[in-house]
């Protein structure tokens, strides 16, 4: 796998919406990145609380369950129609805070407020990268 940099060409589509109650968080990213056709996107803000997570931790293959209410303080990562790489920070009611990568089962409690930008002219596929053994993001250009 080659280092490259990839600059996106034009400007950044933006795609705000609000998910609902029972809503969940990365089923619904999937779905807008579908609906929009985001061939490579960031999440640029999330804001909400959800009443149970589900978080894979850095072992890369335990999930764990989270069965509070908690305050969503950070959600980052990559997204597009193809795949969904994120990571969220969640603050429980007693102000502790747990992380790890979003899988599905994070279900809104009251809201999430998301934005998320789309880089026109990137795609993001994947690649087998012997280092890690992992299927890792690429970045491919659209406009060539």
């Amino acid at each position: 796998m080659e280092n490259s940099i990839l600059s996106a060409q034009g400007p950044l589509k933006i795609h705000c919406l609000r998910l609902r109650r029972g809503e969940d968080l990365l089923l619904s990213i999937q779905e807008v990145c579908r609906e929009k056709h985001i061939a490579a996107g960031v999440v640029l803000s999330a804001v909400g609380c959800i009443s149970r997570g589900r978080l894979r931790d850095a072992s890369g293959v335990t999930v764990r369950e989270v069965n509070d209410h908690c305050e969503i303080v950070s959600l980052n990562g990559t997204v597009s129609e193809k795949r969904c790489h994120l990571h969220i920070a969640l603050s429980k009611e007693d102000l502790t805070t747990i992380g790890g990568h979003l899988c599905p089962g994070c279900v809104i409690n009251t809201t999430c407020e998301l934005v998320i930008g789309a880089l026109p002219g990137v795609g993001y596929d994947r690649e087998q990268d012997p280092e890690t053994g992992y299927e890792e993001l690429i970045f491919t250009s659209l406009t060539e």
